[in-house]
Parts: structure tokens; C-alpha cells; sequence
């Protein structure tokens, strides 16, 4: 395959990655966020459609409350009065008080003047004809007229207005009804009659058709123990059914506060009145929520569509000016691979192909000097392999004198003379033998007790040696040379100026998966904060100088082997010694060790 064409391949590859990743992140993310944000909406504009209605309510209650200013009708009702002397009396009164009392906007259809034994005393009704016929008395037809519910509101201990409804045949849609009651001035708990003022439910629907952003979305207005007042939109026959359900529910009153969302095809949203019994109701087809969202996802899509096309052309063009130079390239490195040497490659950009070609000619004008450079290498690398040859007699000739030494000194009784030079030779043994960078705890554990002799004879201290050292951790998998710097570094700094009683503790523990390597002392302390920034710097360059070979050496094979969370840690009081730790992952060794070392 060309290069062109992997180019092409890997772009419109990666175009594609992005953007299904992308589509999958919207939907996990951007789709939720959109439909709650739809639902808020919706939940939003229900509310602003309930503060609409609330003001036409109260206005129409305001106009109600107008009837106290009849004095004469209010004084005929506290004072008991019979009913024919009310209705000769005020006969027209629920006349003048819709047609005075409200405008023509209002679509007051009929009122209503009762007194506190449910007696008509006056009636209105806008127009009498086959088409807009109104009931003279509501409690003639008390199922007709829905009755019930204005009966119960009067004989309840409510003093706020009544919202109900009843279904007109005639008119065939809501007739949205107000009920007021009449108190006593020097009684407000004493009732002396009420007034019914019915309302064509157009008025409502009018504010209600404001609100609604779809037909299949369905808005009802419904008091609680009450049948529906008035509504828009229109139900599916599956819809109707869920509709019929959750009205019922509010009708028998066996559904208080918050309802459930809905089905798994309609969102249910309610929103009640802040004063008057009338909650909103709203069956929200999810399809209607999800539009965003959808219509999100096709552009996406498309948006897709035209950036793969897009890739597809840059790529081609881009592909094109960066292969071309490369292909000339190629061929001229196919002839000099022939044999014509002499050929350099022509450059003709200076982005990073010119540069290449460049390089390239540097490094045929530099072979000549190399082929020369490698007969010297060569002569040089015979030379540094006879050296390596002959350094590795050397250790061994040391090996051998002192194991020769050890038995002409216990031949001669000599023991403590045999045991130095044993110890040192294994020392020495174990120190040049580098091929693995691994040991185990156990030998290493060997190798500083022979150490640990060795000094003792040297410096004649009377040093006290303890070691706590767990089993488990014996065949575990350590640093060669790491636990006997650390001593060393207790002996030469911790202990050479400390008076009295001498001791150095070597403890080695498990830790969950870890090994925990301890040396202390009791010796005269450190700035343990000053030398633990230093460990932790962990600066090479600081070794390489020779600087350090002990801690510092320790803690850079420590971070180089399993990670820069690892390396030494320093707890030192001045005056009262100091305590060099060292965690690293437990590794048990399996496989079978060669010879044994001795003490």
C-alpha cells in the first residue's frame, strides 16, 4: 500500500473514531441534558400558562366580591328574608351584575344568585336558544349541572371560591363555573348565601392554546375531587385510556401531591395554583420531547457526513505535496544503492522532507569518514576485549591467594587469621559478581555478616549486631550490594564518634505485598529532612562525580529498578541515633541458586 494511501486510510480512520465516540458521548451526556432540559421547559411554560389563568380568575373573583356593594340585597339576606319577598325584591340582580359587572371578554354565560338554603333568588342567562341554552336553576338537573360539587363547597367551612364545571349538551363543551359564598359583615363564619357565575371555557382555552406547542400535547385543568374543567389537544386511543385513568384518580381524590411521570410513551406534567384549588395537568408524548434531541443527532450526522468528505480532500492534497518529495527521495536512495554514489538528493522545500533529504546527503558525505572510523573502532574493540579477558584473571588469582592464605593459617592454628581471609575472599567473590543485579535477602544477609566480621577485626570496636529478620522474606528477590552500604553508613557516620554502648539493628519484614528493609543505630543522628529532599532529588549527576557511593548510590538503584515511588527513607534524632529504611516489592526467587557462601 502507498503512503499516500495509509495517510488517506488514517485520517478518514480517525475522523470516523471521533466522531462515533462523539455521537456516543452525546448520547450518554448531551441527549439526557437536552430531554430534562425540554421537560423543564415544558414543566416551565405550564407554570407561566397557570399565572395567565390565576389572573383571570381573580379577576373574575374580584368582580364577584362587587355584590357586597348591593347593600340592600346583603341586608335582605342577613336579615333572613323569605324567598319571595328576595326574588320579588331581586329579581334582575344577577342580570345587572353580569352585564355592569363584567366585560364582554369575560364570556359570563349565565349567574347565579342562591341564598344559604340553596333558593334561587335571581337568575342570568345570556341567550336562550336551541344552540346556547342555559339551566334556570343548577340544582333543577343536579348530575346535568354537576350541582353536587357546588352543594358540598357551601356546606364545607371554606371560605375561598369554588372552581368546577359542568359538560353543556347544547353547547357541547365546558362550562367553566365560580362559586362564591355571601358572609355576614358582623359574622365571617356565618354564611347568608352564595353566587354561581358560569363561564364559557373558551376564555380559558384561549389562554391555554397559547401554551401548547403541539396537538398530540394534551392540557387539562382539573380541581382536586372534581371532574376536568377544560382542555386542548388531542389523545390517542391508547393515550385516552392513560387520561381517563389519571382524572379518575384526581376525581375520587385517591391521588394527592406530585403524580407519577407517566408511561413509558407520555410525560405527565403537573403544575397546581398557588391560592385556588385548580391544578394543570399536562400528557406530553415523549416522541414531542425528544425532537431536540433527534434533530441534534441528524445534524451530527450530516456534520459528520461533510467532515469525512472534507478529510477525505485535504488529506488527498496535503498526502500528495508530502509523498511526492518522498517518492524522489526514494528513488535516488534506489540508485545509490545500485552503486552510483555520487548522487545526492535534490532539495527543493525547507520543511521537515527538506530537511531529510538534507541529513541525508550530510550522510553520504560522511560515509567515506566512517568506513575509515570503523577500521579504527575495530581495532580498538579487539583491544578492549584482550583487557576484559585479562581483568577477569585477576579476580580470580585474588580468590585463589586468599583461599590459600585461610588454610595455611588453619594449619598453623592461625583461626582467627583463616576466618579473615575466608570472609574477605567471600566478600570479594560476591562483590565482583555482577552478572545477575539481583540477590536474594538471605545471601545478602550472608554477605554483610562477613562484612560485619571483617570491620569488627579492623576497627576493634565492640559493636553489638542484632538482626530481626522474618523467614518468609529470606528467599525474596533484592538489590546485590544494598543492605551492606547501609550498614557501612551506620558504622563510618552514625557510630565512629559515639561513646559508650554500640548498636546497629538490621530488621526485615513483609508488608502486604512489599519487603521493608531496616538498618538503625544508636549513634549521634542526622538532619534526616535535609538528607531525605537529597534522596528524593535523587540527582545521577551527584553520583556519577563520585560524590556518594553509599545512599545516594542505593536509592538511584532503588528508583532505576522498580519506580520513583520507591528509593530509602531517613528517621534520625540527633543525639539518639538513626534509622535508614528501604520498601521494595516482595518477589520470591524460585530458581535454584549456585553455591553457598560461607561465613
Amino acid at each position: 500500500m502507498k503512503l499516500r494511501l495509509k495517510i488517506l486510510c488514517m485520517c478518514l480512520g480517525c475522523t470516523l473514531i471521533a466522531l462515533i465516540l462523539q455521537t456516543i458521548l452525546f448520547q450518554e451526556t448531551s441527549s439526557g441534558i437536552i430531554y430534562d432540559r425540554a421537560k423543564a421547559e415544558s414543566a416551565n411554560s405550564l407554570q407561566n400558562m397557570q399565572n395567565e389563568i390565576y389572573t383571570f380568575i381573580k379577576n373574575v373573583e374580584s368582580n364577584l366580591i362587587e355584590v357586597y356593594s348591593e347593600r340592600e340585597l346583603i341586608e335582605a339576606l342577613k336579615e333572613q328574608e323569605s324567598i319571595e319577598k328576595l326574588r320579588k325584591g331581586f329579581y334582575r340582580k344577577a342580570y345587572e351584575i353580569a352585564t355592569t359587572g363584567f366585560e364582554t371578554g369575560d364570556s359570563v354565560v349565565s349567574m347565579y344568585l342562591y341564598t344559604s338554603k340553596d333558593e334561587i333568588i335571581s337568575t342570568y342567562r345570556r341567550a336562550m336558544t336551541p344552540k346556547h341554552n342555559y339551566p334556570a336553576d343548577i340544582y333543577g338537573d343536579e348530575d346535568y349541572c354537576n350541582a353536587k360539587a357546588v352543594k358540598n363547597f357551601v356546606n364545607s367551612t371554606e371560605n375561598g371560591m369554588l372552581i368546577s364545571s359542568y359538560y353543556n349538551q347544547y353547547r357541547e363543551t365546558d362550562i367553566v363555573r365560580f362559586v362564591l359564598k355571601l358572609f355576614d359583615n358582623r359574622n365571617y363564619k356565618q354564611a347568608i348565601g352564595y353566587i354561581v357565575c358560569d363561564v364559557d371555557s373558551k376564555a380559558i382555552r384561549s389562554i391555554m392554546d397559547k401554551y401548547s406547542t403541539d396537538n398530540t400535547m394534551y392540557i387539562w385543568l382539573q380541581p382536586m375531587d372534581d371532574r376536568p374543567v377544560t382542555s386542548i389537544g388531542s389523545l390517542s386511543k391508547d393515550e385516552e385510556i392513560e387520561y381517563q385513568e389519571i382524572s379518575t384518580q384526581i376525581l375520587q381524590g385517591t391521588q394527592t401531591g406530585q403524580m407519577a411521570s407517566g408511561s413509558a410513551k407520555q410525560e405527565l406534567f403537573q403544575v397546581e395554583q398557588n391560592k385556588y384549588d385548580l391544578t394543570a395537568y399536562s400528557l406530553m408524548p415523549r416522541e414531542l420531547l425528544e425532537q431536540n434531541q433527534r434533530a441534534l443527532t441528524v445534524n451530527l450526522l450530516l456534520i459528520g457526513v461533510v467532515m469525512v468528505v472534507a478529510a477525505a480532500f485535504l488529506t488527498f492534497i496535503l498526502s500528495r505535496s508530502m509523498t511526492r518529495p518522498l517518492e524522489e527521495l526514494m528513488v535516488t536512495i534506489e540508485r545509490i544503492k545500485g552503486g552510483n554514489t555520487s548522487l545526492r538528493a535534490e532539495i527543493k522545500n525547507k520543511d521537515e522532507i527538506g530537511m531529510l533529504g538534507q541529513n541525508f546527503n550530510e550522510m553520504l558525505d560522511q560515509m567515506e569518514e566512517l568506513s575509515e572510523k570503523e577500521k579504527q573502532a575495530n581495532e580498538l574493540l579487539n583491544q578492549a576485549k584482550y583487557k576484559a579477558l585479562q581483568a577477569q584473571i585477576n579476580p580470580h588469582f585474588l580468590y585463589n591467594t586468599l583461599d590459600t592464605m585461610s588454610s595455611i593459617a588453619q594449619i598453623r592454628n592461625c583461626q582467627e587469621v583463616s576466618r579473615l581471609s575466608q570472609s574477605l575472599s567471600n566478600i570479594f567473590r560476591y562483590s565482583l559478581n555482577m552478572k545477575d543485579p539481583f540477590s536474594t535477602l538471605s545471601k545478602e544477609i550472608i554477605h554483610l555478616k562477613n562484612y560485619c566480621y571483617v570491620m569488627g577485626v579492623r576497627m576493634q570496636d565492640n559493636i553489638q549486631y542484632t538482626y530481626d529478620i522474618d523467614e518468609s522474606v529470606l528467599q525474596s528477590r533484592v538489590p546485590r550490594l544494598s543492605l551492606q552500604p547501609l550498614v557501612e553508613n551506620a558504622l563510618n557516620h552514625g557510630l565512629r564518634n559515639k561513646r559508650g554502648e554500640k548498636c546497629v539493628r538490621i530488621q526485615a519484614k513483609a508488608k502486604g505485598s512489599s519487603v521493608v528493609i531496616c538498618i538503625s543505630d544508636n549513634g549521634v543522628g542526622m538532619d534526616a529532612d535535609a538528607y531525605n529532599r537529597l534522596l528524593q532529588k535523587n540527582d545521577i549527576q551527584f553520583i556519577e562525580e563520585g560524590n556518594s557511593i553509599g545512599l545516594h548510590n542505593i536509592n538511584a538503584r532503588l528508583k532505576m529498578l522498580y519506580g520513583e515511588s520507591y528509593g530509602l527513607h531517613i528517621i534520625s534524632t540527633m543525639g539518639e541515633g538513626t534509622e535508614v529504611c528501604m520498601e521494595i516489592p516482595r518477589d520470591k526467587r524460585t530458581e535454584k541458586e549456585d553455591g553457598k557462601a560461607k561465613v
